[in-house]
């Protein structure tokens, strides 16, 4: 198939775009190649995948609506993963802006794109943040989810109602994914395992906040590849008054205290973090939790990769990455 990925140049887009190539699938990535983070990171990933037949990198922001359209016109692709977003809960708080012109409008061109092109399947990433404030554990996709805590959370529901408007009136079928605290080599230098790893070898304090009792269902990159794969052919189908709509958690399926994660680096690296202990942040959740029977049932596939095995892996890259 030929298929549209957003976000190519980010963390879970190149991951998947080389798992699309190796699968014998044409790919075209587009990113803005925004400078959130290191965009050497970002020129490093799609470094690993440039060099393939089957793949073309266009620079490009979902915010440009006539370049979107144009595209979407040219191309013509069977299927489109939506990967693009502006990222992270609290630059949320700093920068809204930038998630209302990548988050929504961005991904109201991806949904216009998808509607006169005639796309057969558009998956786009959700978040488990989406859960907010929500109290009952795990989370279920079935849950109320009106009580986001950060405008990050806000505009991915939002997305998930955008979609769902989308496949109810123009019969696309989409599907939303919310991840669970994805993780592993090439992530993302902004996430708390990336910058305790940084600290830990600078000989630095890490903060940890909700003083270390935080618990995340943390999953690695490889799981988060596999579902979405899974999930991308399986294109829902309308029936009984309802529209081509669906949503799945992927996640670990298994929380861990952000104190028992930080055992694990300070093993891995052979070094005691410094620890500054904090109150939780705006923004932030206590817990997270990802309840999978729909995936597990529909997709046949669970998560497990232990944060022991997926930790090494990401301690390993990160070494030999920045020779430390």
């Amino acid at each position: 198939m030929k298929i549209l990925v957003t976000g190519a140049a980010g963390f879970i887009g190149a991951a998947l775009s080389a798992r699309l190539l190796n699968d014998g699938h044409e790919v075209v990535g587009i990113d803005n190649l925004n400078d959130y983070y290191d965009v050497r990171l970002k020129e490093a990933r799609l470094k690993l995948i440039a060099g393939h037949d089957g793949f073309r990198f266009i620079r490009m922001d979902l915010a440009d609506r006539a370049g979107m359209a144009d595209l979407f016109a040219r191309e013509k692709f069977d299927m489109v993963v939506n990967l693009a977003a502006q990222a992270g809960v609290r630059y949320s708080l700093e920068n809204p802006l930038a998630y209302v012109d990548s988050n929504l409008a961005g991904f109201a061109h991806v949904l216009e794109g998808c509607r006169h092109s005639g796309v057969k399947h558009l998956v786009y990433a959700s978040s488990s943040s989406v859960y907010g404030a929500n109290k009952k554990q795990p989370f279920s996709v079935g849950d109320n989810v009106d009580h986001p805590v950060s405008l990050y959370a806000a505009t991915k529901k939002a997305n998930e109602l955008m979609a769902h408007t989308y496949s109810h009136l123009y019969a696309i079928p989409t599907t939303g994914l919310r991840f669970f605290t994805v993780y592993g080599p090439m992530g993302r230098p902004d996430m708390a395992y990336f910058l305790f790893t940084k600290a830990i070898l600078d000989d630095k304090p890490i903060k940890v906040f909700n003083f270390g009792k935080m618990r995340r269902d943390f999953t690695y990159i490889d799981d988060i590849v596999e579902g979405v794969v899974r999930v991308m052919h399986m294109p829902p189908a309308a029936g009984g008054g309802t529209p081509p709509y669906k949503l799945y958690n992927i996640g670990n399926n298994k929380p861990e205290e952000l104190s028992y994660f930080i055992e694990v680096l300070e093993r891995l690296l052979g070094r005691e973090a410094r620890k500054e202990y904090l109150p939780i942040q705006p923004g932030d959740v206590p817990e997270t939790y990802a309840d999978i029977d729909e995936l597990v049932a529909d997709a046949g596939f669970k998560p497990s990769t232990r944060i022991e095995d997926g930790l090494a892996e990401f301690v390993k890259w990160y070494r030999e990455f920045y020779k430390v």
